[in-house]
This record gives C-alpha cells, sequence and structure tokens, in this order.
C-alpha cells in the first residue's frame, strides 16, 4: 500500500478540477452540460478517427479480390484526409449559421455524424462497400467541421477570456480519454473478431445520440446581442462567406495572414506523416489492429490529458504567435523519431514518436479551438476560424495524396523511412517562420505596428 494514499489524493485533486464548482457561479451550468456532452460525443468520433479508420481500412480491405495495392493506399489517404479535407467546407458552415442560433445548428450537426457512424456498420467488404465508407468518413467529417467552426462563438460568448483557455482544456482532456477509450475497444474488438465493427460502431453512435440529447440543453449567453452583431454593419458584409471574402480577410489583416501562412508550411509537415505511417505500421512492422490504433490513435490521445493543463496555462498567459514557436518543437521532434523508428525497424522507438505527438496534439487541440481570438474581434469570430479551418482543409486535401505520390516511389526503390526526414524539415522550416514573427506580437516592446493589421 506503500505510495497508494499520495495517488489517491493526486487523483482526488485531478477530478475535482473538472467539478463545476471549480468555476464561477455564471459558467457553471453550461459547462456541466457541455462536460457531459463531451463525455459521450468522443466515443462516436473515435469510430472515425483519422489513424484509426486508416488501420481499418488498410487491413480489413487489404485481401479483397480486385482491389490493387494502390487503390487502397489511396483509400488510406483518403479517409487520413478527411478530417481536413472536410475542413475546406467551414466558411459555408460559417456563412449557414449566420444570424441563427448556435446551439441547435450545432446540434443537428452532430446528429448528422452520429447517423454516418452507425450507417458505415453496414458497409460490405468489397470495392464498392470501400468506396461507400470513404463517403461516409467525409461526409461525417464534414458535418462536424460545421460542429468545431461555430461550437468557438459559443465558447467565447458563455466564457470569458480568463477561463476560456482552461475550459477548453478540460473539454479537451475529456474528449481526448474517450477517444482513447473508443480506440482501445475498435482494436480490440477488431483484433478479436474483425466483423465487430457492425456492432460495435452503432454501439458508439448511441453514444453520440446521448451526448447530443445532452448538449442542446446548452444555453449560449447574449444569442440576441450576438445575431444582431452579425446582421449590422460590417459582420453583415464580411459573413457573406465565399472564398473571395475570406482572401479579402487576409489582406485586410496581413498579420492573421502570415500567421496562417507559417501555419500552412507546418501543417503541411505533419498531416504528410499520417497515411505513409499507417502503410509502415502494416506493411513493414506487420502490427495487430491494436498496437496499429495504439501507435496512431491511442497512445497520443492517452498523452494529451496529461500535457492539456500545461500547455493552456501557457496560453493564457502569451499570444497563439509565441505559443506556436515554443509548442512547435514537439511535432519536429516527433517527425524526426518516426523517421529513426522506420529506419531502425524499432517499434519502441516509433511508440516514443506516439507519445511526442500527442504533447504536440494536445498544444494543438487548444491553439486550434482559441489561437485566433488573439486576431478576431468578437463580431467575426467564426470568420476567422472559417478561414483557419478552410487553410488547413486546402493543406489537408493536399499532404496525404502528395505523401503517398512521394512516398511509394521511395519505398519501392529501399528509402521509404527518408521520407520521414522530408516531413521532419518542412515541420522545422514551419517552426522558424513563427519564431521569426515574434516580434510582431501586437503589445510586445518590438512590435512593428506597420505590420500587424487591423484586427488583432
Amino acid at each position: 500500500m506503500f505510495g497508494a494514499r499520495p495517488f489517491i489524493a493526486a487523483l482526488n485533486s485531478f477530478v475535482r478540477e473538472f467539478h463545476p464548482l471549480s468555476l464561477p457561479p455564471m459558467l457553471r451550468a453550461n459547462y456541466a452540460r457541455e462536460l457531459f456532452s463531451w463525455l459521450l460525443l468522443p466515443l462516436m468520433l473515435g469510430a472515425i478517427e483519422g489513424g484509426t479508420m486508416a488501420i481499418i481500412v488498410k487491413k480489413m480491405f487489404g485481401s479483397v479480390e480486385g482491389l490493387s495495392g494502390d487503390d487502397l493506399d489511396l483509400a488510406v489517404a483518403a479517409v487520413s484526409a478527411a478530417p481536413n479535407v472536410a475542413n475546406l467546407s467551414s466558411f459555408v458552415w460559417a456563412a449557414l449559421a449566420h444570424g441563427r442560433t448556435k446551439v441547435p445548428f450545432i446540434s443537428w450537426l452532430q446528429l448528422v455524424t452520429c447517423l454516418c457512424v452507425a450507417l458505415i456498420a453496414f458497409v460490405p467488404v468489397s470495392p464498392s462497400g470501400l468506396a461507400i465508407l470513404t463517403l461516409l468518413v467525409i461526409v461525417a467529417r464534414i458535418a462536424w467541421t460545421g460542429v468545431i467552426t461555430i461550437r468557438t462563438s459559443v465558447w467565447r460568448n458563455n466564457y470569458p477570456r480568463a477561463n476560456r483557455a482552461l475550459i477548453a482544456g478540460k473539454m479537451a482532456i475529456i474528449q481526448a480519454v474517450m477517444l482513447a477509450v473508443a480506440g482501445l475497444l475498435i482494436g480490440e474488438a477488431m483484433d478479436i473478431a474483425p466483423a465487430s465493427f457492425r456492432y460495435l460502431l452503432p454501439i458508439l453512435a448511441l453514444a453520440g445520440f446521448a451526448g447530443n440529447a445532452i448538449y442542446r440543453r446548452v444555453r449560449l449567453r447574449g444569442q440576441r446581442r450576438l445575431q444582431r452583431a452579425e446582421r449590422d454593419g460590417r459582420a453583415s458584409v464580411a459573413s457573406r462567406m465565399d472564398p473571395r471574402g475570406l482572401i479579402a480577410l487576409l489582406k485586410e489583416d496581413p498579420l492573421y495572414a502570415r500567421f496562417m501562412w507559417w501555419m500552412s508550411v507546418f501543417g503541411l509537415g505533419n498531416l504528410m506523416l499520417g497515411p505513409p505511417q499507417v502503410i509502415v505500421l502494416n506493411d513493414e512492422f506487420h502490427t495487430s489492429y491494436l498496437e496499429g490504433i495504439l501507435v496512431t490513435t491511442v497512445i497520443p490521445i492517452a498523452v494529451m490529458p496529461l500535457a492539456i493543463p500545461a500547455w493552456s496555462r501557457l496560453l493564457t498567459r502569451v499570444h497563439v504567435i509565441r505559443f506556436r514557436s515554443i509548442h512547435g518543437w514537439t511535432f519536429v521532434l516527433a517527425a524526426g523519431l518516426i523517421f529513426a523508428a522506420t529506419l531502425a525497424h524499432s517499434m519502441p522507438i516509433m511508440y516514443l514518436s506516439s507519445v511526442v505527438l500527442g504533447l504536440g496534439f494536445a498544444g494543438g487541440s487548444l491553439a486550434w479551438n482559441l489561437g485566433h481570438h488573439d486576431f478576431a474581434p468578437a463580431h467575426r469570430d467564426s470568420e476567422y476560424m472559417a478561414l483557419h479551418v478552410t487553410l488547413n482543409g486546402i493543406r489537408g486535401a493536399i499532404a496525404p495524396f502528395l505523401a503517398i505520390a512521394l512516398y511509394s516511389p521511395m519505398a519501392h526503390a529501399g528509402y521509404g523511412a527518408w521520407f520521414f526526414l522530408i516531413c521532419f524539415f518542412v515541420n522545422l522550416l514551419g517552426l522558424v517562420g513563427f519564431i521569426s514573427m515574434k516580434r510582431l506580437i501586437p503589445g510586445s516592446e518590438t512590435a512593428t505596428p506597420a505590420r500587424i493589421g487591423t484586427a488583432s
């Protein structure tokens, strides 16, 4: 029993941090509803996590007659890319949600996602079934992109900045834990019986429906005021969210445009890692469902709750540009470790790379949801988020297929491991870009006013 009491005390303290009583009274009701909804929704979402679904596609459809290896690898790239390609729809969701009540809108999008997850259970294991599965994953991710895009307005209006990063961190921790649980369930079940996805996915979808029922009770503070702000004046013009409007925003706010450029470079390197890693795990390491899902999903996501509190405290204190210049080192190191693991054919190093990726995902999840707040005025929040998400969708549509195009010939020539070194240098270039921007941070002594833009 030695050491048990301090551990239990620390665990109790950790759990108490999530209790609504840890927040000011006016925030507790909405926080409690969101917290319980995010205990259930991620179980559903875990079924279509990019890494998890890529492993399922690669292994479950690997021996299907009439399906070539190249076609299968393209399908792996497609389901890996789906979460990011779907981000191209963000400006559409921002436009559709403009002037409307946000929580009901988000609720309908959650329901569409749950329905798609349930339908995946009925696809046949055939070339046509793979096409239908890929389509359902993409549709589910498009709907979920709307949730992400619009949810940030709910958070901004319901939680003041002093509490926002910590609350977002708590939500991200809960989501990470439940995504990891879903990944473990799927991996273990698929190893026991590959056909288990036919009953497991509907069960996970039911958890999502239950989470949605709880989320519908969230109340958006200042809903009418926000609707008026979106419909009036400058917001009404800016909200006509077509691609030209997003380009206009880049011209209007040069600091945000420069930040988005370096995010695109940095993100390209990250998004290129996934599909070749899945192929390496299956073709070279010959991992089981569970081992593959551990590397691509469970370990990174399980690490996130441990790292998110530290990242949230940092993001609360500093501008997102400075945050990215520190946080970016995690992805640079992770790419280097994947290169080393593949070169040395070492599963321990591959597992270590997953741990480091988890550290990166932890900080990235916070900066993704909250970083644009350091640039956007309140009434243009969805517009800035839509731009961020759309640009991520563009690089997400390019990176996985570019990765396969580069990796396949390198692998056939016996140099597949060296592909990950390319990702390492692309990530490093993006990090250097963030570091170069630190002197432009609004409010810093070395900031250059002419370069800051109008919406800081």
